[in-house]
C-alpha cells in the first residue's frame, strides 16, 4: 500500500536513526517511530511524532510544495523558542534541531508535545466551556501577549535581528511588492491604504522594539480546559518590531457576534461567551504599560496586511493549485480580501 505524502514529508526510518544518534533521552526501539500529522497546509507542517514508549513529541518542517528559497526558515523559528523557553512566555521546550536537509528532506526540529486545545475557527470556540473559560482564553492571551512584549531581545539573545529604520516602513514596503506580484486583477483599494497607511505611519510616536510573533491568535495557541495558554506555536514570521502591530492583528482576528465587519479570520471569539475587543485593549495596555492611543492604526494595517496575504493565496487559487475548487475559492478569497482592504481604508478617513 502506497504511503500518504503527508507522511512521506517526514520519512520515519531516515528519522528514526537520527533520533536514536542525536537524541539520546527519546526512546526509540527497533521499529521506526510513529508520524503522524497534526496542522498544515501553505505554512510550515507539525507532526505528532511517538516513541517506543507511547511518548508524544513535535515536530515542524517547511511544506513540501511551493517554497520560496527565503520563506519557512526552520532555524529562526527554532531560534525564537529556544531562546524564550526560560522565560515567562509559554513555548513548547525545544529538544533538538537538525540542519541537514539530507535526514527528512528539509530542515527541521523537535519539540516537546503540548497538550491543549487549539481553538482554530469558529467552531472550535464551543470546545471550551461556556463562562470563565471562554473569557480567560482571551484575557490569558493578552497577558502572554505582553509578556512577550516584555522580553529584552538583546538579553535573550535574538538582538542580531534588529534591524535599521522603521519597522512598519519596511512592511508597508514588502507586502506591497509582495501584493503587486500576485494575481488580483484590480489593487486601487490596496493601494490606496498602502498610501494611508504609509503616510500616517511617519505621524506615529516612536515604539519601542521588542519580539513581535506576526500571527498572534488563538488558532496559534494551545490552550487547557480553564482557558489559560499553555504554549505559543508557529513563529515563522517572528521578528523584532513593534508590539502593537502583534495587538493590531489579534484585534483585527477577534471577531464578535453581531460585528458589521467579518474579522480578518474566522476563529473561536465569534461564539458567545468570549471576551469583548475593548476588554483585551484595556488588559493589554495594563498589563503592558504601553501608550494604546494609535491602535485603530494598527488594526487598519493587519487588515490591509491580511488582504495581501490573501492576494498570495487568490493567486494558488487562480494558477490551478489548490484543487478542485480554486474557481469558486478564489472567488471568495478575492472577495474577502477587498471587503479587508476596504475596511481598513474606511478606517483611515479614506
Amino acid at each position: 500500500m502506497s504511503r500518504s505524502p503527508e507522511i512521506e514529508a517526514v520519512p520515519p526510518g531516515p528519522l528514526t536513526e537520527w533520533l536514536r544518534a542525536e537524541v539520546p533521552q527519546l526512546p526509540v526501539g527497533d521499529e521506526p517511530v510513529g508520524i503522524e500529522r497534526i496542522s498544515g497546509g501553505h505554512s510550515n507542517l507539525t507532526y505528532r511524532i511517538t516513541d517506543a514508549a507511547g511518548g508524544r513529541w513535535a515536530l515542524r518542517r517547511p511544506p513540501t510544495g511551493m517554497v520560496l528559497a527565503t520563506a519557512h526558515d526552520m532555524s529562526r523559528e527554532w531560534r525564537f523558542i529556544a531562546a524564550l523557553a526560560p522565560t515567562a512566555v509559554p513555548v513548547a521546550p525545544p529538544v533538538a534541531y537538525c540542519a541537514d536537509p539530507d535526514v527528512i528532506g528539509a530542515e527541521f526540529y523537535l519539540m516537546e508535545f503540548v497538550d491543549g486545545v487549539v481553538l482554530g475557527d469558529e467552531a472550535s470556540g464551543h470546545r471550551l466551556d461556556p463562562g470563565p473559560p471562554r473569557r480567560t482564553a482571551g484575557l490569558d492571551a493578552v497577558d502572554v501577549l505582553a509578556a512577550l512584549h516584555a522580553v529584552d531581545p538583546d538579553a535573550v539573545g535574538l538582538g542580531d535581528f534588529r534591524r535599521s529604520g522603521s519597522y512598519l516602513e519596511r512592511q508597508l514596503r514588502r507586502w506591497h511588492r509582495q501584493v503587486h506580484e500576485s494575481a488580483v486583477p484590480d489593487l486601487s483599494t490596496v493601494d490606496a491604504v498602502h498610501e494611508r497607511l504609509v503616510q500616517q505611519a511617519a505621524a506615529l510616536p516612536p515604539s519601542d522594539v521588542r519580539i513581535a510573533h506576526g500571527d498572534f491568535r488563538l488558532g496559534n495557541l494551545a490552550v487547557g480546559p480553564d482557558g489559560r495558554v499553555r504554549a505559543v506555536f508557529d513563529w515563522e514570521l517572528a521578528t523584532l518590531g513593534d508590539p502593537l502591530a502583534d495587538l493590531g492583528w489579534l484585534i483585527a482576528s477577534w471577531g464578535r457576534p453581531g460585528d458589521a465587519v467579518p474579522p480578518t479570520i474566522t476563529g473561536p471569539s465569534l461564539v458567545e461567551g468570549y471576551a469583548e475587543r475593548a476588554e483585551l485593549v484595556e488588559r493589554y495596555a495594563e498589563r503592558s504599560g504601553r501608550d494604546v492611543s494609535h491602535l485603530d492604526f494598527y488594526v487598519a494595517f493587519a487588515r490591509w496586511r491580511s488582504a495581501c496575504i490573501g492576494a498570495g493565496v487568490y493567486s494558488r487559487y487562480a494558477g490551478g493549485v489548490m484543487g478542485t475548487a480554486e474557481q469558486d475559492g478564489g472567488a471568495a478569497r478575492l472577495a474577502a480580501l477587498q471587503c479587508q482592504a476596504e475596511t481598513a481604508l474606511a478606517a483611515l478617513g479614506g
